[in-house]
């Protein structure tokens, strides 16, 4: 694109004007107008139109990749760490109080083990609605699903969450902005409501999308442990929808060229900054995806209380999907900007489901760091904030609503 202006070479106000001018019969002297900067015909076509500003440089922050530094890494354990309780250094949760009436161990074998024969009132919500895994969704799911995210990248921004610039970086602004409040700062500097906040997020996520754009379909869900070491091969990241997976290019980011967001432009990120044009962009790096296997799943589905479990999910295969896709998902504060983000969240959340599932305490109780800084004590009354980012249906809600997706505020389970 072009860039061209006209400058006044002098400027003439009414104050400046000399009062015999009005009066005066004869023409004003030309040197009172001045002219407007210019070049001839051959000085353009030498591009003297050019020299002091390398214009093309504005295309390049649109079309080239951000040095893979300017992302950063979102905290990480190795397998071999989660395994040996690294996360675990510095704190010792046990020693934390449980909020909520866990049932004894006894009784809850007993439940689990005659609620096949005789149903119990759980108080469950009768209807629940029902995410499924990404390869049970059909194509036309699919494409309803991708087109809905593209939806909102098209909507003009709410006013709520300055400075987005669309309706999607209202999502990623709310993230950019909580961000030091709902990740751990480090293993030995933990908050536990990481898990809680992020499962409001995505069903926030999930009623703008129903709201504001249509999607009238089951919401899907990726496992992504059974892409582990080979996520440029999995069937999101195609021509169709999410776009092809990418490595880095010169050790920056490669600009996402194909699928449902090729092109995509984000204003948001890396880290904290705001008004920054970049590409959307991704660096697989399929040595750390596969730290996101059966093995992590296995390590972090052992541990038995919450805050170990939770602490095993942030830093092992939830931190490795975000560095191994790479680039704008690596970048922990502003990652919501790749669609991807939430294709990995809503595993996450299958995961602490399924955990969960395993002991019906689990639901109901609660212990942990409520901050990264003091640890105060998480309990069921502690607030999760979500500053009416879908409008009425998120207003900010204590743990004890969050806890069990089946009752409370929300009310869905996974396909399985």
């Amino acid at each position: 694109m072009r860039v061209t202006s006209a400058l006044f070479l002098s400027v003439v106000s009414a104050t400046s004007i000399p009062s015999n001018v009005h009066s005066r019969a004869e023409g004003i002297p030309l040197s009172e107008f001045g002219t407007f900067a210019a070049i001839t015909p051959e000085e353009a076509k030498s591009g003297a139109d050019l020299l002091d500003t390398d214009f093309s440089t504005l295309e390049r922050r649109a079309t080239q990749g951000l040095p893979l530094s300017s992302f950063g890494t979102v905290h990480s354990v190795t397998l071999e760490e989660a395994q040996a309780g690294v996360d675990l250094i510095g704190t010792n949760f046990t020693l934390l109080p449980i909020s909520g009436n866990p049932l004894k161990p006894l009784v809850t074998g007993l439940l689990d083990e005659i609620s096949s024969i005789l149903p119990r009132d759980t108080g469950d919500c009768a209807n629940p609605n029902i995410r499924f895994e990404w390869d049970d969704y059909s194509a036309s799911d699919k494409q309803a699903y991708v087109d809905a995210i593209q939806c909102l990248h098209n909507k003009p921004a709410s006013g709520q969450w300055s400075p987005s610039q669309n309706r999607w970086e209202d999502i990623v602004r709310i993230h950019q902005s909580y961000a030091p409040n709902i990740h751990s700062k480090s293993t030995t500097q933990q908050t536990h409501k990481f898990l809680l906040w992020h499962r409001y997020y995505v069903w926030a996520f999930e009623q703008i999308l129903r709201d504001e754009c249509g999607f009238n379909r089951a919401m899907p869900w990726w496992d992504e442990k059974k892409w582990a070491g080979k996520f440029a091969q999995s069937t999101l990241f195609t021509d169709q929808y999410f776009g092809i997976m990418s490595g880095p290019t010169n050790n920056a980011g490669t600009c996402v060229t194909t699928g449902k967001f090729a092109g995509w432009q984000l204003s948001l990120g890396p880290g904290y900054t705001v008004n920054n044009p970049h590409c959307l962009q991704r660096a697989v790096n399929e040595d750390i995806t596969a730290q996101t296997g059966q093995s992590s799943y296995d390590t972090c589905m052992a541990r038995t209380s919450y805050p170990d479990f939770h602490s095993c999910v942030e830093f092992s295969f939830h931190a490795q999907g975000h560095n191994g896709v790479g680039a704008t998902m690596a970048d922990a504060i502003a990652s919501p900007g790749d669609p991807t983000f939430f294709m990995h969240h809503l595993y996450v959340d299958y995961v602490f489901r399924k955990w969960q599932i395993n002991d019906i305490s689990r639901r109901t109780t609660i212990s942990g760091c409520a901050d990264n800084v003091n640890c105060s004590p998480l309990t069921l009354d502690t607030m999760v904030y979500m500053g009416n980012l879908c409008g009425a249906k998120c207003p900010d809600l204590k743990v004890r609503d969050l806890l069990n997706t089946l009752q409370g505020h929300m009310c869905y389970r996974y396909n399985y």
